[in-house]
């Protein structure tokens, strides 16, 4: 199911999963009547009092949308495409190249920098970032990309390369070895990604929820890179593909303070990036606008990814009115982006969590550190 475009899809009548705190499990209840102020001209607001109003938000994907998803591999893979067919896919215009000879990767574990040679470092980074039950094809995609990551990421300057987290990527020695995770790495030794000859950076994610992003529209100061361009990505099905969280006002307007004037209003989308993620938005507050970043936008929210579109609920008893966004379907299991007695959230359908749902390699996995 591929999330639609700015102002094109609705929200199917479905009954939604609720998510009661960040650590539990999800509950279905029947069908809840919303009644959902009209959006006109793309701004959200709700005209009279805030009381028992909530902000409805309708999403797509889990992390930056930069690079390789990690759940459109899985799709790929499962439709019998190779790993150096999936890489060119998310790296446009790459190719696969050898890896400088004797290569070590050094890792920022806790508070001491461990030296190690390339190849032990990736093993202990594959079946931590990726389900070692997910298919060979998607596991070897994940080794190349790692490998070439380590070689690119200059996180700790002179100290460092990458942190044992996913400030970098997932980092677990030992204890991720796994038999698949290990001839995915074997199979593909010493290949990385490059462009034009050298180590491209391979960034990737969680899941896109049905297009990547340009780089530059992701991270704050990236340059265009040719090889990190926005790019369909229709196997993209993990749980988080699409999904819904409902915030209420209250909680929005503590999770916006030193962002908002007076008590919060509404969203005003102002630019979208390639994906279409929120590239720039307006906070609208009882005493007026505030312009936030996208990336600021979804981080106070609690949301798993900018791609997002916005409606409000008035409350309970009465029918729904105009909604925006990507299709969803219930969920059975999915991990909540915060804590929180007013947040509640529904994903899309799916029976293995997002690529390290359980794993930990969360969306922001081999960011910018």
């Amino acid at each position: 199911m591929r999330a639609a475009p700015a102002g094109a899809a609705r929200i199917p009548d479905v009954s939604p999963a609720r998510m009661l705190t960040a650590s539990s499990t999800y509950h279905r209840h029947g069908r809840r009547p919303l009644a959902l102020a009209v959006l006109a001209a793309g701004v959200l607001a709700l005209p009279g009092s805030a009381r028992a109003a909530e902000l409805l938000v309708s999403g797509a994907g889990w992390g930056h949308g930069v690079g390789m998803s990690q759940e459109g591999a899985l799709g790929y893979a499962e439709h019998g495409w190779s790993y150096e067919a999936i890489l060119a896919h998310y790296y446009t215009g790459t190719a696969i190249g050898p890896a400088p000879a004797g290569a070590r990767v050094r890792v920022l574990i806790g508070k001491r920098v461990k030296s190690m040679p390339l190849e032990t470092y990736v093993r202990g980074v594959v079946a931590a970032e990726m389900p070692s039950s997910w298919p060979v094809a998607a596991l070897e995609a994940q080794a190349v990309a790692s490998r070439t990551y380590a070689l690119t990421a200059h996180a700790g300057g002179s100290r460092f390369d990458v942190y044992a987290d996913t400030r970098s990527q997932l980092y677990r020695g030992p204890a991720a070895y796994t038999p698949q995770g290990d001839a995915a790495v074997a199979a593909t030794a010493g290949q990385i990604v490059t462009y034009g000859g050298q180590p491209a950076i391979t960034y990737f994610f969680a899941s896109s929820g049905g297009r990547t992003e340009d780089v530059e529209n992701a991270f704050l100061g990236a340059l265009p890179e040719p090889w990190l361009r926005s790019v369909d990505d229709p196997f993209d099905q993990g749980p988080l593909h699409g999904w819904r969280i409902a915030i209420s006002f209250h909680s929005a307007t503590l999770r916006l303070r030193g962002r908002l004037r007076g008590a919060f209003r509404g969203i005003e989308v102002l630019r979208r990036g390639s994906s279409p993620r929120i590239l720039a938005a307006a906070v609208l507050g009882s005493r007026g606008r505030t312009t936030i970043s996208g990336a600021e936008l979804a981080a106070r929210l609690g949301l798993f990814d900018t791609w997002a579109y916005f409606s409000v609920a008035r409350g309970p008893g009465t029918a729904p009115s105009t909604t925006l966004g990507p299709t969803t379907a219930p969920a059975t299991t999915a991990p909540a982006p915060a804590s929180s007695g007013s947040l509640k959230v529904a994903g899309s359908g799916g029976s293995e969590g997002p690529a390290g749902s359980s794993q930990g390699a969360l969306g922001g996995t081999a960011a910018p550190g």
